[in-house]
């Protein structure tokens, strides 16, 4: 993935300002798929609109503008999520911990485990909260809103850390 395909699918969603679309990336994207700073959203906004796939919609004071895709930009954002995907590379600390849990005594890793447990269910809640607001929201062009299938998506993943940990916690115990 990068940054460009991210940005052009956050301006699927409607024209956003890049303070917009860096609260929507933080809000969305950053904490469960892509992380990206504001040094790098402006500069990819800048390439994105002297390529055509967006253009300025409005400027407003002091130097903001509202970006919005163009159907280049929305043309390049299906060829993407049609293209077939590249090996990701992970970089997972709490994965990677899991992972190594045979290093510690079982007390130790349990400890580990539950806090893996805790983590997934706050996770659950915190999604399912917003996956119930984004529910009761409107649906523009009879669409789900905005990564609605990806918050599943990560409903899913942290029931599945959830599971896991019950299941490694009776292990531990055994």
């Amino acid at each position: 993935m990068s940054l460009r395909h991210a940005l052009l699918g956050l301006l699927e969603d409607g024209p956003a300002s890049g303070y917009a679309l860096n609260v929507r990336f933080e809000r969305s994207l950053q904490r469960y798929t892509w992380t990206a700073r504001q040094s790098h959203i402006y500069p990819e906004l800048k390439r994105l609109a002297d390529e055509g796939l967006v253009v300025i919609a409005e400027e407003g004071a002091r130097g903001s503008r509202t970006y919005a895709i163009t159907d280049a930009g929305r043309e390049e954002l299906r060829a993407w999520l049609l293209s077939p995907p590249k090996p990701r590379a992970v970089r997972d600390e709490h994965g990677l911990r899991m992972c190594l849990l045979s290093a510690l005594d079982p007390p130790e890793a349990g400890m580990l485990v539950r806090g893996h447990l805790e983590t997934a269910e706050q996770m659950i809640a915190e999604l399912q909260a917003i996956a119930e607001a984004a529910d009761a929201g409107d649906h523009p062009r009879g669409r789900l809103r905005f990564g609605r299938l990806a918050l599943q998506y990560g409903i899913f993943q942290y029931e599945a850390q959830r599971e896991w940990a019950r299941w490694a916690l009776a292990q531990l115990e055994s």
